[in-house]
């Protein structure tokens, strides 16, 4: 069958290599896993007349993505559907006895497995998107080993932009899909370097303002007090890092919630718990914005106020953190903000005057800061912001997109009438969101799976531009190092893996270490 595009050199290869076994296909954002599925699914269709395929995506707009791009190649080739929560159980039974090609989210598979409306003897290709949330208990997991057990002409294809970078965490990844072949490339291999623009990466760098230095100092003096007495109290050992407190406070938590009821577990319980707001509030203050900070210590006395926490009543009759509120509201009557802000207004007025048709993508951490942007950008002239984030309340007093009013603001910024998108971490994972010209980061991320996500957006069929802001001497510089860290870390584990991997069915493959040689050197 003729394709209404033509597969590229590194896309037929790996096709070929997931047709022959249970595959990891690792390849950045926007080059084409797609297509790579919908090729090995008509050779398997082909191959097994009778038979199904199963495409799992974790959300219903992107398994919703995938089937309209199955549907524009195949049209009616081959029966297809949609599974998504509002298709009622008995009905989605129906339709898996009509159809050749399932497009699902997890969820509803599986619970339609545990049911018994189907099984999985019929399908002849198991294809999961973003397998890297195929570990632990995710709903991928059981369905793979379902898959697995049940039918006897088992192919599976696992599609990521990053497995992640711990060694265990891929292994898990790989035993629960079977994989007999791990696939990857990067923006430098070989045969992907001809598909791709030229990306300018560039690192901002900003300072916090003396004013915000004294206010660190002041949450640092509030921490230290927390620290110091976490380690009177024989609980905290090791360095006062976040990752300590918080699994400090999962202990603590699990010994008094199993009964135990020692009266300096549950003082270190709100110590620890107080520790990890401070941390909150400097993170706010290091690399979000004050207003940020002003409205978290405010969320904090309205908490003390109405009793709804043992700890943060204490937290907030602390000298200190008087000081700390009355200092921010003194720099923002002012009018003074985070550096941040200031300097990405400048670079999205810079963008604008060089190309009128630029589209800028920014990515941020916090909802908070993402409304933030996009209201000071609205003020820079010719720019059209608004804000893309996900559907859940964080707080009660938040409101989130539904997936309804995202389409609208991914068609709006498709035609331009959008030109800046302020995005959580909702625009990093799989949405057919449009090549855009600059990405901006307002914060480095430590994870190497997002940073890779979020870079994919752009410098794919023109020329891109990635823009990375970053507060000196803060978490910034660290979440920046981490980041690289981990994609090398990444690489070497997938290496490692793929060595032992490949013993039993290929020769280990160069690509690899190509790769591999060109992010350690």
């Amino acid at each position: 069958m003729n394709l209404k595009i033509e597969p590229r050199v590194y896309q037929k290869k790996i096709a070929e290599t997931c047709i022959k076994s249970n595959c990891l296909v690792i390849l950045p954002t926007g080059l084409g896993k797609t297509l790579i599925a919908l090729m090995v699914s008509l050779e398997r269709l082909n191959l097994f007349p009778e038979k199904k395929v199963l495409f799992l995506a974790p959300t219903k707009p992107l398994a919703e993505q995938h089937y309209n791009f199955f549907k524009f190649h195949l049209g009616d080739t081959f029966p297809m559907c949609l599974f998504t929560g509002k298709v009622k159980s008995e009905k989605r039974k129906e339709l898996w006895e009509k159809n050749r090609i399932i497009f699902s989210t997890p969820q509803c598979t599986s619970n339609d497995l545990k049911k018994g409306n189907y099984d999985l003897k019929e399908v002849c290709l198991l294809v999961e998107d973003e397998a890297h949330r195929c570990i632990k208990n995710y709903d991928y997991t059981y369905i793979a080993k379902r898959y697995i057990k049940d039918s006897k002409n088992v192919r599976i294809i696992g599609l990521t932009a990053s497995p992640g970078s711990e060694i265990s965490k891929i292994k898990e990844i790989c035993e629960n899909l079977g994989i007999e072949a791990i696939e990857i490339r990067t923006r430098e291999s070989e045969d992907v370097k001809p598909y791709l623009k030229k990306l300018e990466v560039e690192i901002v760098n900003v300072e916090l303002p003396k004013d915000f230095l004294e206010i660190r100092d002041l949450l640092k003096n509030i921490l230290k007090s927390y620290v110091e007495d976490l380690k009177k109290r024989h609980l905290l050992f090791g360095p006062p890092t976040k990752t300590n407190l918080v699994k400090l406070q999962k202990k603590l938590f699990l010994l008094i919630s199993t009964g135990n009821k020692n009266y300096n577990f549950l003082l270190g319980m709100k110590s620890c718990a107080s520790a990890l707001k401070i941390f909150h509030a400097i993170e706010l203050l290091e690399t979000q914005s004050l207003k940020g900070l002003n409205n978290y210590l405010k969320e904090l006395f309205r908490q003390a106020e109405k009793k709804e926490n043992k700890a943060v009543i204490s937290l907030v009759k602390k000298p200190e953190f008087n000081k700390v509120f009355i200092k921010t509201n003194e720099i923002l009557a002012k009018n003074l903000e985070h550096p941040k802000l200031g300097k990405i207004k400048e670079i999205v007025k810079k963008e604008l005057e060089k190309n009128k048709e630029v589209k800028i993508l920014i990515f941020t951490h916090f909802r908070e800061t993402a409304n933030m942007i996009s209201s000071e950008l609205k003020k820079v002239p010719g720019v059209k912001s608004e804000i893309f984030i996900g559907q859940s309340k964080k707080q009660k007093h938040e409101k989130g997109l539904t997936q309804k009013e995202q389409k609208k603001i991914i068609e709006e910024f498709t035609i331009k009438k959008i030109n800046v998108l302020c995005a959580t971490s909702v625009g990093e994972e799989g949405l057919d969101i449009p090549e855009v010209d600059v990405v901006i980061f307002y914060e480095p991320v430590p994870s190497a799976i997002r940073t890779i996500q979020r870079a994919g957006r752009t410098a794919r069929l023109k020329e891109g531009k990635l823009i990375i802001l970053i507060t000196k001497k803060t978490r910034d510089e660290v979440n920046f190092y981490t980041s690289k860290s981990k994609e090398k870390k990444m690489l070497l584990a997938i290496n490692n893996i793929k060595e032992k991997t490949s013993n039993k069915k290929i020769q280990k493959d160069k690509e690899t270490q190509r790769n591999l040689d060109f992010y350690i050197k």
